[in-house]
């Protein structure tokens, strides 16, 4: 497909962008040719780039049939880059018609390439805002016009927290979206980490990291287990995100998950608040 035909009016073509990076890692086409040359030089440092992107993206569409399965229908996707190649309105919609989902970012250029694929589709919207603000998310018009928050919602946040270099501020909009979704709601984490990596694969990381334009953290596994608070982390738990929930012996990392350097977990809001599950009988 040319370019031309996709992009939306203001879009800049001289500029790389993360959400069509990792795009063109997914084998899309809604990349132009400098986000390309990035990729390769990044790919250059971190051979391993595209096989992690194909695992995180796997792992959403996994977590999106599964929670379809649990009769879910509304669906809240904050970080979520360009809605392409097996995205959660695909997915979602493929398993239910009805499924309704909203796409956040805070990149402008995510959004209008999001918007102008997004166009015919009026159960699936995306918007601007901020992951750090959660109330501000929760309560734009456009996310109450397509979702209902008093029945439940899966909020995804699938590579995106360690966007948010502070611990506080990652917590924060951890807590308030949980705080404020309706019992029965799941929260979808995968989170970058460094544990359990081999000593090669770390040299790449650091060598990553020193090209990156913005902080990012990657967490170790008890940091994120943190995220989890106050939800009830689904079977199997905390995982590398190869192993959550494999489809088949052919899925990729299946021997090596490790080499993915992310964890993942679904989150599950109980009808009783997690710290009331602990008083004592009588108490």
């Amino acid at each position: 497909m040319s370019e031309k035909i996709w992009v939306p009016d203001g879009v800049p073509l001289d500029k790389p962008n993360v959400a069509r990076i990792y795009d063109y890692y997914l084998g899309g086409y809604h990349n132009f040719e400098i986000d390309r040359l990035v990729a390769e030089r990044v790919a250059q440092v971190y051979p391993d780039v595209r096989l992690a992107s194909h695992v995180n993206r796997a792992f959403l569409r996994r977590a999106v049939r599964f929670l379809v399965e649990q009769g879910i229908d509304q669906f809240l996707d904050i970080g979520s880059g360009i809605p392409t190649v097996g995205n959660v309105h695909q997915v979602a919609q493929a398993g239910n018609p009805a499924a309704r989902v909203v796409y956040v970012d805070i990149d402008p250029i995510a959004v209008a390439h999001s918007q102008a694929i997004l166009q015919d589709n009026p159960q699936a919207t995306a918007i601007q805002a901020d992951a750090r603000e959660p109330e501000r998310i929760l309560n734009l018009p456009e996310v109450k016009s397509l979702l209902d928050l008093s029945k439940p919602v899966a909020v995804l946040l699938v590579a995106m927290l360690h966007l948010l270099p502070e611990d506080d501020q990652g917590y924060h909009t951890v807590r308030t979206l949980r705080d404020t979704l309706t019992p029965g709601s799941y929260v979808v984490i995968s989170h970058p980490t460094r544990e359990d990596a081999p000593p090669e694969f770390l040299a790449q990381v650091d060598r990553l990291s020193a090209m990156a334009s913005s902080p990012y953290q990657y967490r170790r596994r008890a940091q994120i287990q943190r995220f989890f608070d106050g939800l009830e982390l689904l079977e199997p738990g905390l995982v590398h995100t190869p192993l959550w929930r494999p489809e088949g012996p052919d899925d990729a990392l299946l021997d090596t998950p490790e080499r993915g350097l992310s964890l993942a977990g679904i989150g599950r809001k109980p009808s009783v608040p997690e710290r009331d599950r602990h008083i004592t009988r009588g108490g």
